[in-house]
Formats: C-alpha cells, sequence, structure tokens
C-alpha cells in the first residue's frame, strides 16, 4: 500500500488548491475545487465539503475518488486515487479542530475521509525536455505576473 509521506504532507500543506473527480450517476465526471485536501494519516487524506453538494451525492452512490494536487509554477505535484466516506464520529471533531487551528473559517457541512489506495507523481512534459524546476517556476512566474 502506498504512503502518505512527510514530504508529500509537506506539500499538501504548501498548496491551497487541489482537485477532487468523483463520478456521477448517470457515469458523468465531476471535478471539484478543494482548499481543504490534507493529510490524515500515512494512509489517508481529508477534506472538507464547504461548497459540494454534487461531490457529497456523488460518493452517496460510488466511493472512488481521484484527487490532483498540482503546484502551479513548478508544475509539479500528485495525484491520489481511493475510496471516500463521509465521517461523523470523534474523528469529525478532530479533523474539524485542525481545519480552524490552521485558519479555515467557512462553514462545513462535512468532512470526508479518503482511503488512499495508489499514489502518483505528476510533473510537466517539460521536465521531459529537460527543463530544470528553476526554469520552470521562472516561465510560469512571468505567466501570472503578467495577468
Amino acid at each position: 500500500m502506498p504512503e502518505i509521506t512527510d514530504e508529500i504532507k509537506r506539500f499538501l500543506d504548501l498548496q491551497k488548491l487541489g482537485y477532487v473527480a468523483t463520478v456521477s450517476s448517470d457515469g458523468t465526471p465531476n471535478l471539484s475545487p478543494k482548499g481543504t485536501i490534507m493529510k490524515w494519516s500515512k494512509k489517508q487524506l481529508v477534506f472538507a465539503d464547504i461548497r459540494s453538494p454534487d461531490t457529497m451525492q456523488n460518493l452517496k452512490t460510488n466511493p472512488n475518488v481521484e484527487i490532483n494536487v498540482i503546484d502551479p509554477l513548478l508544475r509539479k505535484g500528485f495525484l491520489f486515487k481511493g475510496f471516500a466516506k463521509t465521517i461523523h464520529d470523534t474523528l469529525y471533531d478532530d479533523v474539524l479542530k485542525r481545519y480552524r487551528d490552521n485558519g479555515i473559517k467557512s462553514p462545513i457541512n462535512a468532512i470526508v475521509l479518503v482511503d488512499v489506495t495508489e499514489i502518483s507523481e505528476v510533473t510537466s512534459p517539460l521536465y521531459d525536455m529537460g527543463a530544470s524546476e528553476e526554469e520552470i517556476k521562472s516561465k510560469w512566474k512571468k505567466h501570472f505576473d503578467n495577468l
């Protein structure tokens, strides 16, 4: 089984946006941005339902999720696959406390725990062409600075 390492935890703590993919009851994909993805244990991630009615509905019929968190400047990140479930027990209170301690003030409707079954690194094809992290970061920083 894959393990969410301290390196991955640090990465997740730095990134402020990831995406959770679910499958709707009619088989169509649903992709939802999340600013609350964090490591909970060596094999689990959590995220909060702040405004995710489609995601939550989809998880009732199909617990499969894919989570993608990418550094927008370095064009590197991680893809996680797993099974999600909404938590309601004392774990809910523990996770909610961590979110509040981390400064998340939004109302939280539910907390989702994901048992991670696969972890893959994601990198831009620019790395395959020999570009360095600094070159890629500089390119995208200039792009965002010019918006």
